[in-house]
């Protein structure tokens, strides 16, 4: 495996003199293709030293500015395949600012992958100019696939690679939001974290008028390396351009989603890791998110928007039916949350809440953002999930991550296999019959709830109410109750209420902590017997001594 995974061509090219057009492909530094191939290409790289990126970027585009480089956009007319007028698109993303490392892209066809050469007549650097020509050895940061998923007449920015081993999608009328990474290795452990890199990536071109494409990627780590595939099914552009009307909906599903992912963008992922020595913690279908402040701590934050979060919180679905729900927060100390499993149906991180008025912000439009949902299909047996969230004050830091952990470590000369496929949408999770939660509030219990308890709380007691809809044909809360447990603490004056705005039922409940350890509470409402709701889970800390909550 060679150190440098940039095109081996030396002659600069200058901005000016560029050739125009669609990029070229350097047909010298191409080689034949095959999924076996690439297979036995990260079975050999792992039996090596690794060797991380050790060539050059000019230093002004280390120094590029957060603005200047979001000035730097591929010129679309020289998007790859537009000439021929394909179902699919191919743009790049130019290296610079925190994207220091580059990645080789080959385009596939008849069984042959040739690279990609870059060139800087591609871009529009915007008012930037350089001191001297960007050379042809440069190589790209990522690339992202477009296709007309709204419009026919509109290729549309559907997924993207770019940084690491991230990439990310979006279904029908969905804002960029969440990601997904190929593999997280040691996250949230005193060692630090490995983050692998997709080095290579190979791009089939897709047969004329299909709607679904191949990419497949090299991966690398000093512990780890990997041969990946992605099946790509974009949504389809709807027959009708004439604009709808937009309507709130339920915060579950309908009906499953099909196969070709209906209104959500479906991504199948095949992977075959080749370990080069053992992980403390390896996180496979990992999803990384942010969340700032929602509805359960808005009150921590000195900002005019009621909540800011790309996803509100972990939907789990385990093998013996039950589907539980985890609020996600922005915590004040680094929180580590483990779900064991003998059998998973699926898990993701879900933007449920989908009204503007609750985020007020016209740019972001968090209400866009997609959730994701992961259905696995091969190596999923038995482990555990893991939800790290940690503390962060900024909106541009992904503080949420969540993967799977297997209880079977990496092992040298082991090759592992994993298979599952990731649903972007608005509502990618499979329907249930039951309600969901779909609002979490937190606060002091002392104000009120001393007044209407026996006993008057302790300063530390904490008041939670969950809302639960929709529910079909609410017949008041007789007969309804909360169950409701707790991994430490007391939980005191337990209560239902029916909530017609929202076609549900609240519980509410007094919380008083006991010693400093977080308390783990679970609770559910059910009526003669039968489970009404799915489950909902919380993590709960003590504040540090001092602390105004």
């Amino acid at each position: 495996m060679e150190k440098c995974l940039l095109p081996l061509l030396l002659t600069s090219i200058s901005l000016l003199a560029a050739p125009q057009g669609a990029p070229e492909v350097d047909g010298k530094a191409g080689q034949q293709f095959s999924e076996s191939w690439l297979n036995e290409r990260a079975r050999q790289l792992a039996r090596s030293s690794y060797a991380p990126f050790n060539g050059a970027v000019p230093e002004e585009l280390l120094k590029l500015t957060f603005d200047e480089y979001r000035a730097i956009r591929f010129r679309p007319a020289a998007s790859v395949w537009r000439a021929a007028k394909e179902p699919f698109e191919l743009q790049f993303f130019h290296l610079g600012h925190l994207f220091r490392e580059p990645v080789s892209v080959y385009l596939v066809e008849g069984g042959r992958a040739d690279l990609v050469r870059y060139r800087s007549d591609l871009f529009d650097y915007g008012e930037k100019r350089f001191s001297q020509p960007l050379p042809d050895t440069l190589g790209f940061a990522g690339f992202r696939v477009h296709a007309p998923i709204e419009r026919k007449d509109y290729f549309d920015e559907v997924m993207a690679f770019l940084g690491a081993s991230y990439f990310r999608a979006v279904g029908r009328n969905n804002a960029y939001g969440v990601s997904a990474r190929g593999l997280a290795i040691n996250t949230a452990v005193a060692s630090g974290e490995i983050f692998p890199q997709f080095r290579e990536f190979y791009v089939e071109r897709p047969a004329p008028g299909s709607r679904h494409m191949v990419v497949h990627a090299l991966l690398d780590s000093p512990t780890t390396t990997g041969a990946y595939r992605f099946d790509v099914t974009p949504i389809a552009a709807q027959p009708d351009q004439a604009p709808r009307r937009r309507r709130a909906r339920s915060p579950l599903p309908r009906a499953a989603p099909p196969e070709d992912g209906g209104d959500n963008t479906a991504i199948k992922v095949s992977a075959t890791l080749y370990p080069r020595q053992g992980a403390e913690r390896l996180g496979v279908a990992p999803l990384t998110s942010m969340f700032l402040h929602g509805e359960s701590d808005r009150s921590r934050f000195d900002d005019c928007r009621p909540e800011v979060h790309d996803s509100d919180g972990l939907l789990i679905w385990f093998g013996n039916g039950e589907r539980l729900w985890r609020p996600v927060r922005n915590p004040d100390r680094l929180g580590v949350s483990v779900f064991r499993t003998d059998s998973l149906k699926g898990f993701g991180l879900m933007q449920r809440d989908r009204h503007p008025d609750h985020y007020e912000d016209l740019e972001a439009s968090y209400e866009r953002r997609p959730s994701v949902w992961i259905e696995p299909a091969e190596g999923f047996a038995r482990g555990s999930l893991y939800l790290i969230e940690i503390p962060s004050r900024e909106e541009t830091n992904d503080n949420v991550v969540v993967f799977f952990t297997p209880d079977e470590k990496l092992a040298p000369d082991a090759p592992v296999r994993f298979a599952y496929r990731l649903l972007w949408g608005k509502s990618p999770e499979p329907p249930i019959a039951t309600a969901a939660a779909v609002a979490t509030y937190t606060g002091s219990a002392r104000q009120i709830g001393s007044r209407e308890a026996q006993q008057p709380l302790p300063p530390t007691a904490r008041r939670l109410i969950i809302d639960f809809a929709p529910v079909s044909a609410p017949t008041g809360a007789d007969g309804v109750e909360a169950v409701v447990t707790t991994s430490s603490g007391e939980v005191k004056n337990v209560r239902v209420q029916e909530h017609p705005f929202i076609g549900g039922y609240r519980a509410v409940f007094d919380f008083v902590p006991a010693g400093a350890e977080p308390a783990e509470m679970r609770c559910f409402l059910r009526r003669n017997g039968l489970a009404l709701t799915e489950t909902w889970t919380y993590r709960l800390e003590r504040p540090h001594e001092g602390e105004v909550k």
